[in-house]
Parts: C-alpha cells; sequence; structure tokens
C-alpha cells in the first residue's frame, strides 16, 4: 500500500525512546520528514542516527520540556524552520508516576496535567493553521485505559481520559477542514515504561518480574507482549495519506487484552 506520506512534515512529540520512537523510525522510513522531541539531547542524537539509516525522509531534532509552552513554542517553530509547514503532528508523552489516589496531592495531580493532557491541547493549539492549510492528521497517543482503567495507574487512567474527550471534541469541529483526529493506545507494548511498570508492580506484590509478565501473558489472547514497530505500523497509518476516512476514532493495538466493546 502506498501510504501517501513521502515529503510529509511530521512533529513526533516524545520520541527519542519508546513508542514515540517507533512511529517517528516508521514515518521516516515511509519518507516522511520528522522532528524529533525529546527533554535529553544525548537520547535525541541517539534516536536521530538509527533512524536514519533506513529513512528515506529527513530526521531532525529538537530539545522540548512538554510542561513548558515556550519549549512547545519553540519546538513547533523549529520543525517549522527545517522542514516547512506541518501536516502531521504525533502528540504523545511519558507516563505519570504510578500510584492509588491516596498517593497523590495537589501538587502531583497538576504536574500530570499539565504532561499528560495540557501539552496536548497547547502543542495543537499551534500547529493548527498548518493543519488546515495542509488537510493534515492529527493522532494522539494514550493508552488501552481509556477502555478499561490500569490498577495503579489512577493518574494516567484519569488524564488519558481526558485525551479521549479532547480527540473527539477536535475530530467534529475540524472535519470540514479535512483534518482526520484519532486516538491510539497501547496494551503491554515491550518498551522501557512497561519494563518499568512490571518491575515497580512485582515489587510492591513481593514477587519477581518474570511471575508479573506471565500474568499478564496470561491475561492477552496473543500470548506475548506486543512490539513497538507493530504499534508505529497501526500509527503511521492513521496519520498517513491512505487513510482517508477514519476518524474519531479510538484503536487500541493490544492483542486482544481489553475485552471491552
Amino acid at each position: 500500500m502506498d501510504m501517501q506520506i513521502k515529503g510529509k512534515n511530521a512533529l513526533v512529540l516524545a520520541s527519542s525512546n519508546g513508542l514515540g520512537k517507533a512511529i517517528a523510525h516508521e514515518l521516516a522510513n515511509e519518507g516522511a520528514n520528522v522532528m524529533l522531541t525529546s527533554r535529553t539531547e544525548k537520547d535525541l542524537k541517539a534516536a536521530k542516527e538509527e533512524i536514519e539509516k533506513s529513512a528515506t525522509g529527513s530526521v531532525s531534532y529538537c530539545v522540548l520540556d512538554q510542561t513548558k509552552p515556550e519549549s512547545i513554542a519553540d519546538a513547533v517553530k523549529q520543525t517549522r524552520e527545517t522542514f516547512g509547514s506541518i501536516s502531521i503532528l504525533v502528540n504523545n508523552s511519558g507516563g505519570p508516576p504510578a500510584g492509588s489516589f491516596e498517593d497523590f496531592d495537589d501538587e502531583d495531580w497538576q504536574k500530570a496535567f499539565e504532561l499528560t493532557l495540557l501539552s496536548y491541547i497547547r502543542v495543537i493549539r499551534l500547529v493548527l493553521p498548518d493543519l488546515k492549510e495542509n488537510k493534515g492528521r492529527i493522532l494522539n497517543n494514550t493508552s488501552s485505559s481509556t477502555k478499561e482503567p490500569i490498577d495503579g495507574l489512577t493518574l494516567s487512567n484519569v488524564f488519558r481520559v481526558g485525551i479521549l474527550g479532547l480527540a473527539k471534541t477536535l475530530s467534529q469541529e475540524l472535519a470540514q477542514d479535512d483534518i482526520l483526529v484519532n486516538t491510539i493506545g497501547p496494551g503491554r507494548v515491550q518498551t522501557k515504561r512497561i519494563e518499568e511498570l512490571d518491575q515497580a508492580t512485582a515489587e510492591k506484590k513481593g514477587q519477581n518480574k518474570k511471575e508479573i509478565q506471565d500474568a499478564n501473558l496470561a491475561t492477552i489472547p496473543m500470548k506475548r507482549y506486543g512490539k513497538p514497530e507493530e504499534f508505529a505500523k497501526v500509527a503511521t497509518f492513521l496519520v498517513s495519506g491512505a487513510n482517508t476516512y477514519l476518524t474519531e476514532q479510538n484503536i487500541l493495538v493490544d492483542g486482544g487484552k481489553v475485552k471491552a466493546i
């Protein structure tokens, strides 16, 4: 399938590692020009070098702290200066700390809100003129918790659902501009974040990490964790020119784990 993505300019948030990097890599392989972002320049340099080995599009990067509006504005400006008008926006962020409701105070909630939801709102607002001009695509990375809350991830459960509400609203408001807006959520996809969550659960329950992973595998019909590149292929289709009519959808890439209809 021709993804009709060659030469398109993409801004991918939190893309020096994990799912963000996997999406950026797949976009670049399909010929898109990709701006990587992260708080850590060392990780960005390494990601750029790795992606460029197979990319047919151009790859650049800028340091971005998603909790700071001025940093978001700088990233958008740098993307335009490097590649031109933006056609694809992939919103992504690291997850807030794990814990139950009683573990968090107002400051924790505010930080989680700014990282996980407000950062998406801010960057969409800035990129929207470009997307209207280019009949662009917005993809918001969330979590399987938008369908089924995850034990021990109170902050994430709340704000990931907020992203879904944002995407549903925008997809209605922006349809007249031919902008498609979707959300995508991973289940147990093998990333550093999942490794950390499995380790934290193991320590909390007094078990080893393998026992936790085996218990998780038992809940996945496909009996394995997903691969980042599998997730990235779905994401790439959603933001590509090959997708012309699919919008307002919340798609989980989870091997069948979530049973919600």
